[in-house]
């Protein structure tokens, strides 16, 4: 994929007014999302993504605490000095175009490494709730 088609999702899905605004978000996402994920899950995200996005996702040193999604939009909003309305704007534009362009088993492995609440983040519907007896999970 190519930096540009990746960013003009980012755009789309965020209504940046430009398209350096969506840069400025991709970065930093990639650069909170990096420093909570490891291992395959990581590699396998950075050989989805343009290469511009790598040494951005992969540079991050890693988190020394999960954050939660409330944390996680917060410490997007203090990467872009906005308000956490914003952040979180970001981190849905972001997280958003990552679930459009991974295959659904890479995003499922992503969302297992972070703590529960992602998945609205990532604009993919809540979980349902397992029905007792039924044998779904």
């Amino acid at each position: 994929m190519r930096v540009e088609e990746f960013l003009d999702l980012v755009h789309f899905r965020g209504g940046y007014d430009t398209p350096a605004s969506a840069a400025q978000a991709t970065q930093a996402v990639l650069e909170v999302l990096g420093s909570h994920l490891v291992g395959d899950d990581l590699t396998d995200l950075a050989n989805l993504l343009p290469a511009q996005c790598t040494p951005v996702l992969v540079g991050t040193a890693p988190a020394s605490v999960p954050l939660t999604p409330d944390g996680f939009v917060a410490a997007v909003a203090m990467l872009t000095r906005s308000d956490p309305l914003t952040g979180r704007r970001h981190t849905g534009a972001v997280l958003g175009a990552i679930a459009t362009v991974a295959e659904p088993t890479l995003v499922r492995r992503l969302i297992t490494q972070l703590p529960p609440g992602y998945r609205e983040l990532f604009s993919l519907p809540k979980a349902e709730p397992a029905i007792a007896g039924s044998g779904r999970a």
